[in-house]
């Protein structure tokens, strides 16, 4: 499926800008399970100031969408129209600042935020080792693993709301709760400011090798996947409930629930974004017949169907 291209009229009303414009740029290559269909635009801003500009100008009625290192995303068979945002380059810097604090741009992805932060000896940000994402989806979902939560660390962030504004937002401003915010949905992050405490660096880095031998023992992570699929219930175990209702291994065209941790959807190859977004909407009505809870979705799905 292709959509109409907006990007000779988007370049003409927007003559200053510095960022790229790709008319539809398939997004399957862009995310973990690699399936989906294309942006209609794909826009990669230069940096804060590019992405300001170009948000103040674009026409209120282009719907706009933001997707991070697209590894908790789900984009269906038949693309996203308007804009997709996907910041690149001019928002992956990562400063240690005094105090043992780290300000870092939203495209760093998570293990690499832990990694400096360890190499700076710098503790209390281990735990990004084992989040497969990026900062700015971590801020948006509160992301956490092993013990730690974003809401923890964060001390602020900067961000564009749709009207080109940039603003800043305390954490109390977020509102978090689990694997949740309360940001304002048009603002687009663009870096954040963390808080740790003083460490020893080859602690931090063994901490950090725990956490990956960890994954690497209990999930798929060599696989399609996009991560956990649903959010634990207030004191139950998202993937004991899937497990119970029978939906381990449990496979809908090139989609299935891992064998290995039923509460990660993996591409075993040749899965549509439907076989996909079908299989966990089965497991939900599975586990919502046999328990009685039902699963909410973590993974973010965007697009229209085929």
């Amino acid at each position: 499926m292709t959509f109409p291209d907006l990007t000779a009229e988007l370049s003409a009303r927007l003559p200053d800008l510095r960022g790229r414009l790709i008319a539809n740029q398939s997004l399957a290559e862009l995310t973990w399970f690699r399936v989906g269909g294309p942006a209609q635009v794909l826009f990669t801003p230069a940096d804060e100031d590019d992405l300001a500009y170009f948000l103040a100008n674009l026409p209120a009625e282009i719907p706009v969408t933001v997707i991070g290192l697209g590894s908790n995303l789900i984009v269906r068979d038949g693309g996203v129209p308007g804009v997709v945002i996907r910041l690149g380059r001019g928002f992956s810097e990562i400063a240690v600042e005094e105090g043992c604090r780290l300000r870092v741009g939203t495209a760093v992805p998570d293990v690499k935020l832990a990694r400096a932060a360890a190499e700076a000896g710098i503790d209390g940000l281990a735990f990004y080792r084992g989040i497969p994402g990026g900062i700015g989806g971590a801020l948006r979902m509160n992301a956490g693993a092993h013990g730690g939560e974003t809401c923890n660390p964060l001390i602020e962030a900067r961000g564009v709301d749709r009207a080109g504004h940039v603003r800043t937002f305390s954490n109390a401003d977020f509102g978090f709760s689990y694997r949740h915010s309360k940001a304002p949905v048009d603002v687009i992050f663009t870096s954040a400011l963390f808080q740790g405490r003083p460490g020893e660096s080859a602690a931090i880095l063994a901490e950090m090798d725990r956490i990956t031998a960890a994954r690497e023992a209990s999930q798929p992570i060599r696989e399609k996947t996009g991560g956990s699929t649903f959010k634990n219930p207030p004191g139950q175990k998202a993937w004991q409930l899937i497990d119970v209702a029978g939906c381990r291994g449990l496979t809908r065209g090139g989609a299935q629930m891992s064998t290995m941790h039923c509460n990660f959807l993996i591409n075993t190859g040749g899965a549509t974004a439907a076989d996909i977004e079908g299989l966990g909407e089965e497991v939900r009505r599975r586990v919502k017949d046999q328990s009685g809870i039902e699963l909410e979705w973590e993974i973010k799905r965007i697009g229209l169907p085929a």
